[in-house]
Formats: C-alpha cells, sequence, structure tokens
C-alpha cells in the first residue's frame, strides 16, 4: 500500500475536525437537559449550569413521578406504542410481501394507488368526520387506527422483499407444496429481520412521539398520552396542583416548573434510548437493503 500524501492527511484531519464539531453540536444539547434536570433551577436559570451540574437535586424528578397526570401519560403512550406498532409492523410485512410477488394479479393498480396516498390526502377535517362517523373519538384506536399503514413504509417493505427473496426460494417451495402462507411465516419473515426491525423501531418512535392526534381525537385525561403531559408543561407551563401543592408563592412554582421541564424531557425519552440499542444492528442494514431498487 503506497503511503498516504500530505494532501491526503489534511483532508482526513478536517473530516475528523467537522465530524467531531457536529458531533459535539447534536450531544451537547441532550447532556445539557440531563445536567439541568439534577442541577439547582436557581444555577439553570441564572446560566451557571455549562459542563457538570452543580448543587445536584432530584426534586423535579421526585414532582413528576409523584403526579399521577405522568403515571397515566406514560401508561397511556406505552399502549399505544404496542398495539400501534404491532398493527403498523404486521400490515406494512404482509402489504410489502404481497406487492412484491410478481404473480399478484393487478400488483402495479395497488402499487400506484398506495404511493398517490403519498402525495395527496383527503385532509384534516374529512378524517375526523371519519374517525367520529366510526365511533373511534375519545377511544384508544383513535391513536392506532388512523395511521396504521404508512405508504412509505410499505415501499420499503416491498423493496426489500423484491431484493432478498429470490423467486427461485418461492419456486422450491412451491414445488414442496407450501402453501403461500406458510412460505411467508416460515421463510420470508425468519430471512427479514432488519427490515422488521426497521419498520418496529420507525412504528415505536412514531407512536411514542405522537400528540397531534391526541389533541385532535381525544379531551379526556385519562386518556391522553405522555406527549401531551410533557407538551402541557414545556408549552404552556401546567402543571397539576399536586406538583406544586406545597408552594407558597407563584415564584417558587415558577422556579420548580422549569426544573421539571427539563426533568420531563428525560423522561419522555427513556423508553427509545432504550429500545434503539437493540434493533441498532439491524438498522443500517435493513434501511440499505431497502434502499438498492425501485
Amino acid at each position: 500500500m503506497s503511503a498516504r500524501s500530505r494532501s491526503d492527511r489534511w483532508f482526513d484531519a478536517a473530516n475528523y475536525c467537522i465530524l467531531t464539531l457536529l458531533l459535539a453540536a447534536v450531544l451537547y444539547p441532550l447532556y445539557f437537559v440531563v445536567i439541568a434536570s439534577v442541577s439547582d433551577p436557581d444555577l439553570v436559570n441564572a446560566g451557571r449550569v455549562w459542563l457538570y451540574p452543580r448543587e445536584m437535586t432530584l426534586e423535579g424528578y421526585e414532582r413528576i413521578f409523584g403526579d399521577d397526570a405522568v403515571w397515566y401519560g406514560y401508561r397511556n403512550s406505552l399502549l399505544y406504542t404496542v398495539v400501534g406498532t404491532a398493527i403498523n409492523v404486521t400490515l406494512t410485512l404482509t402489504g410489502g410481501y404481497a406487492l412484491s410477488r410478481r404473480d399478484l394479479p393487478g400488483r402495479t393498480v395497488f402499487t400506484f394507488a398506495i404511493v398517490f396516498t403519498m402525495f395527496f390526502g383527503g385532509g384534516l377535517i374529512p378524517t375526523y368526520l371519519l374517525v367520529k362517523e366510526l365511533g373511534m373519538v375519545n377511544t384508544m384506536w383513535a391513536m392506532v387506527v388512523p395511521n396504521a399503514v404508512s405508504a412509505f413504509n410499505i415501499v420499503v417493505a416491498r423493496t426489500f422483499f423484491q431484493s432478498t427473496i429470490p423467486k427461485e426460494l418461492l419456486e422450491a417451495a412451491a414445488v414442496d407444496g407450501c402453501p403461500n402462507t406458510l412460505f411467508f411465516l416460515r421463510i420470508a419473515l425468519p430471512l427479514s429481520m432488519p427490515i422488521v426491525a426497521v419498520l418496529t423501531l420507525f412504528s415505536a418512535v412514531g407512536h411514542w412521539n405522537s400528540y397531534f392526534q391526541a389533541l385532535i381525537y381525544l379531551n379526556r385525561d385519562e386518556l391522553m398520552p405522555l406527549q401531551i403531559v410533557l407538551r402541557n408543561l414545556l408549552i404552556a407551563s401546567e402543571v397539576s396542583d399536586v406538583m406544586t401543592s406545597d408552594m407558597a408563592s407563584s415564584a417558587d412554582q415558577q422556579r420548580i416548573v422549569e426544573v421539571m421541564k427539563f426533568g420531563m424531557i428525560v423522561v419522555a425519552s427513556l423508553p427509545m434510548l432504550a429500545l434503539y440499542p437493540f434493533l441498532q444492528k439491524y438498522f443500517v442494514k435493513g434501511v440499505m437493503i431497502g434502499s438498492l431498487k425501485g
């Protein structure tokens, strides 16, 4: 191997510097939220917390977890995420596999109809009226059924199956008398773990971070997801009486609300941060394979 030239070394050094700066720009805000959530709120408001927590306190977390609304939000978000992700992944994999089969009658028409929805939709008001007529307003199903299928994810799944499952394998299974359903469940799916992991991560993150549907379709506090609790705290600084019942003045209440904002961000982010390491090894592979062919 020939020795690298000086210009190559300078190029590598510049790349490392730029990537390091970009990494710091992405990670520091996350790091700051964590240290601010366990620091004295007066020091945080005064701008004296930069690199490490100062006068550490867990008062914000104690008040957050002492409120029933947070626990209800956590329960609801977990329920919506688990049920919604199961529905999303099931429908996406079955739809993507069916569209990948060249012997499917009308495959081009179905694909066009699905892709069409990526560019044109009915709008918010018709969608709300449909959900209302189906009796799903103020129910869990309003959070998981309207977005049960993503056209983009179906296209990705279809492309993955086309590029990963050879037609010779299907022909061999058919010769052995393997029906289509059994081939999909016992052969295609075990070979498709990367795309299953990618779809699971995409769907889970989408459901966990979803709050707009709750604003539109839900008006009962006991059904609200965690993101609504977080939104009320961050945007409107709304807290329940339980969180600040012992505060003597509005200044004290505002002081503790500020540190609770950082704590709520950490609390709301933990489940997705815990999920990603288990799916990370499949993530890049699934995305790259799913993008090989159109």
